[in-house]
């Protein structure tokens, strides 16, 4: 199963985290091949919004939504289930300071 996992944290800056500690966590899921792919995103204040109304393409730049806490990161996990994803998310640094949200990848019929 494949999930999306965000990677929420507060708009306060975190001086206490250490980004040896997510290394330590990437690089053996990386060579398990557990986790797909993973990025840092730039902050809400980068961001377009983009909707169609009326037949019309409206865009609004910055964070859409007021919101103490923002997505941060995304990583893709290739897991056998939601048990094993939990387990993964549990040992990520921003678990013990922010939090992740799981979801899981829709399923298509063929």
């Amino acid at each position: 199963m494949k999930y999306m996992m965000f990677v929420v944290t507060s708009l306060e800056p975190d001086t206490e985290r250490d980004e040896s500690d997510v290394d330590l966590w990437v690089d053996p899921l990386d060579a398990s091949g557990k986790r797909v792919i993973g990025e840092a995103l730039q902050p809400p204040s980068t961001s377009t919004v983009v909707k169609v109304r009326g037949g019309k393409v409206l865009t609004t730049h910055g964070p859409f939504a007021e919101t103490s806490e923002v997505i941060c990161g995304f990583d893709i996990l290739e897991v056998a289930d939601l048990d094993e994803a939990i387990e993964i998310a549990s040992r990520h640094p921003m678990a013990r300071n922010g939090q992740l949200e799981l979801r899981p990848f829709m399923v298509w019929d063929e």
